[in-house]
């Protein structure tokens, strides 16, 4: 008698395929969902849509950390309403717990929970017209950070409660949502940064064209301004006023940024319109001060130097409002200081500032703001007023409409690093 062991039976593939491989096929559909956009509002109705579809759920919902606020704000839900109106502590409800543990948290039962959950989505049903019987909540972890939480409500079943295999689902999709809500995320943050910095460069550019351009050698005065950014906190301004007379301004705003920037362009658009009028340089910083106190942030001011240089008198009428005082270089190569000042303007409104009138004759005036004498070189030491001088008398020949930026580019170029906005204006007497 023959014995014969029987054939093993072969199960079919499908049967035997690994919860690894279905959970890969599913992490690679996900990517590929996800891949075809980055932009943040369709990543996030993507990924609700996918992950309601694949739960079996009743509704989801997406809650991000602001990390400002350090609160959950819902920033995309499907099914359940008015939840874009509330701001949830970190430590609420079963979505702080998912956070504080790293791991998909199901609640099985929303009524026979622990009271202070229960208590939490009574309370959020009230608000949001909505009854909540079972809840899965993962945490949203990319590049090891938790950025929110995805949460489920209500499986779509007779007794609409979640399992143990839907909790280890979500966990599973939460990984690929994570990274792809991340990327829009960034890719958002970006399109802003670069709308942003272009709109700074739009100020920059306007900026720019308040300031005076510089003419032929002949003409009196000349300017030069070298933003430490793309926007500047310090301006100046100078036009021919006929019969011999030439006005000029230059100030400097506190602080740095776009606030201070704004304020610049604000006090240089009031000097240009209010110096076509007015030609006395006290009476007009008296008006600029009254106009900027009306609006400026509090612990901001303005810096300011107002003249007029009259060539057939040979003198010089100028009104300082806390401004560094200016550098006055003879024919006898000697330097001098006009120190007359009032306070800064923005700081006490109808304050009453003087004006003084100077003889200038074969002289140059340099007026300037604290980047120039402040900049430091690669040993920390600063150029100040006697350094800046030997720039002066360096390029005394030069027209001054070259002069300022030689001695800008040989400064810069000697080592010293630029922290603060340059600007120089130069009055060459014509007499």
């Amino acid at each position: 008698m023959f014995l014969f062991k029987p054939k093993k039976v072969m199960e079919p593939k499908a049967q035997v395929e690994s919860k690894a491989d279905i959970d890969l096929e599913i992490i690679t559909k996900m990517n590929q969902e996800f891949a075809s956009s980055l932009d943040l509002d369709d990543t996030l109705n993507t990924a609700l849509k996918v992950i309601i579809e694949r739960i079996n759920a009743q509704a989801a919902n997406i809650f991000l950390i602001n990390e400002k606020i350090n609160k959950f704000e819902c920033i995309a839900s499907l099914n359940q309403d008015y939840l874009d109106e509330y701001q949830l502590d970190l430590k609420d409800g079963v979505m702080g717990k998912a956070i504080n543990q790293k791991k998909c948290i199901r609640v099985g039962d929303v009524r026979k929970d622990v009271r202070e959950i229960a208590e939490f989505y009574f309370d959020l049903d009230n608000k949001t017209n909505f009854t909540t019987f079972s809840v899965l909540c993962s945490p949203l972890i990319a590049a090891n950070n938790c950025i929110g939480v995805i949460h489920c409500l209500n499986k779509k079943t007779t007794n609409k409660l979640f399992q143990e295999e839907d909790r280890q689902l979500l966990e599973t999709l939460s990984a690929p949502a994570a990274f792809a809500i991340r990327n829009a995320k960034m890719a958002k943050e970006m399109i802003e940064k670069n709308k942003i910095q272009k709109e700074v460069e739009i100020v920059g550019d306007i900026q720019k064209s308040l300031l005076s351009k510089n003419k032929n050698s002949k003409f009196p005065i000349s300017g030069i301004n070298i933003p430490a950014k793309v926007v500047s906190g310090d301006f100046y301004n100078f036009s021919d006023l006929g019969e011999g007379k030439y006005g000029f301004g230059v100030a400097d705003v506190s602080g740095k940024g776009i606030k201070s920037s704004l304020l610049m362009s604000k006090a240089s658009s009031l000097y240009s319109c209010l110096s076509k009028t007015n030609f006395s340089a006290a009476e007009l910083l008296t008006q600029l001060n009254n106009e900027i106190c009306e609006t400026i942030s509090r612990g901001m001011f303005v810096t300011m130097l107002i003249g007029i240089y009259d060539s057939n008198k040979n003198e010089l009428l100028l009104s300082s409002a806390g401004h560094e005082p200016p550098i006055i270089f003879d024919q006898d190569e000697k330097f001098t200081n006009y120190t007359e000042s009032g306070p800064p303007l923005g700081i006490m409104p109808n304050t009453k500032y003087t004006e003084h009138s100077i003889p200038f004759k074969k002289s140059s005036m340099y007026i300037f703001t604290d980047g120039i004498t402040e900049i430091k070189n690669n040993k920390g030491e600063m150029l100040g007023s006697e350094g800046f001088q030997n720039y002066i008398k360096k390029y005394k020949e030069k027209p001054n409409n070259e002069r300022l930026e030689v001695i800008i580019d040989e400064i810069l170029n000697s080592g010293h690093t630029q922290k603060d906005d340059l600007t120089i204006v130069v009055i060459d007497s014509k007499n």
